[in-house]
């Protein structure tokens, strides 16, 4: 089985904090994003896995390189310029040569299962697309198992509205829907698909975890409900959950308070009488005695001296 993880994304809803890291290299839980990724796709039976890049393509090529294992042979495909979804996608196609292939968004996580998915394909179907519902994100109308149109407006009574969960396979025929060598975005593509009677045929999904990490208010989200235990089933993809998740060579000094929704890269430096609530800190960050974070993101190094809310911390504060 052949799979392709589209990671080749700015993050900009990110920034300042992906200026410096690769939206697809966030860590969860201290572990990078990708790295999820690849481990649930070698778990899930997966062995040809290719990665697109673009923004700080030379950092996510060094990742790959140090994930090298012999359950999958790993290709990457380098933007130099940005292809879009579609154009990313036909790139990543041709890397992995004839059949279908598994399709993920790298910036979201999930617990479904890859492998049933891959097999619920149809060779008619010009793609097989996961959906669930999930408002307000519901904009993909389908009717008897088939996608009728996607967009805001229902084409007809019969339809209902789901939404993409970032999960497909890719049929073969789906690729001459998306030309070479430039910017072309996906949904053009499946439309252009329908008005030629295509199927695009759906895969609809209940019971599941799922979360994007697009934004600072989601990737918080995303830690509260592992923490949590919302996901039993990734759980082995991370040390054992506590709340606060303390990273290895982590110091808390006295009278610290945690109010959940917390984790600690390693080396980090907690100072007396400090409270986080609903705060992830990456490595080898400091947080001064006494200051108070919540909702937060700590950049990794970085030294906070003032309390914050709702923030991305990067540089010293």
């Amino acid at each position: 089985m052949k799979a392709a993880i589209l990671a080749a994304g700015l993050g900009t809803r990110l920034r300042p904090l992906t200026y410096t890291i690769p939206k697809a290299l966030l860590p969860v839980l201290n572990r990078p994003l990708l790295g999820l990724w690849l481990a649930q796709l070698a778990a899930a039976g997966f062995t040809r896995v290719a990665v697109n890049t673009h923004h700080l393509e030379a950092v996510v090529k060094e990742f790959l390189q140090s994930m090298g294992s012999a359950r999958l042979d790993l290709k990457v495909s380098h933007e130099p310029e940005i292809l879009g979804t579609g154009g990313g996608l036909k790139k990543l196609g041709e890397i992995l040569g004839e059949g279908p292939f598994l399709a993920v968004n790298g910036d979201i996580l999930t617990d479904l299962d890859l492998a049933a998915i891959y097999r619920a394909h149809q060779p008619e179907a010009v793609s097989t697309l996961v959906l669930h519902d999930c408002p307000p994100y519901n904009n993909v109308w389908v009717a008897d198992g088939l996608v009728k149109s996607i967009g805001a407006d229902s084409p007809s009574s019969g339809a209902a509205p789901l939404a993409y969960t970032g999960v497909q396979v890719v049929g073969p025929k789906v690729l001459k829907y998306l030309p070479s060598g430039g910017y072309y975005d996906l949904v053009t593509a499946w439309r252009e698909a329908l008005m030629a009677g295509e199927e695009l045929t759906t895969l609809v999904v209940t019971g599941h975890f799922w979360q994007d990490l697009g934004t600072l208010a989601a990737y918080l989200k995303a830690h509260q409900r592992l923490l949590k235990g919302e996901a039993p089933s990734l759980a082995h993809l991370f040390p054992p959950l506590t709340d606060p998740l303390i990273g290895p060579g982590a110091t808390i000094g006295p009278g610290v308070h945690f109010g959940g929704g917390v984790c600690l890269g390693a080396g980090v430096e907690i100072g007396a009488g400090a409270a986080l609530t609903n705060t992830v800190v990456w490595d080898r960050a400091a947080i001064a005695p006494k200051v108070r974070l919540e909702n937060c993101l700590v950049a990794s190094g970085v030294t906070v001296t003032h309390s914050a809310q709702g923030e991305v911390l990067v540089g010293e504060n």
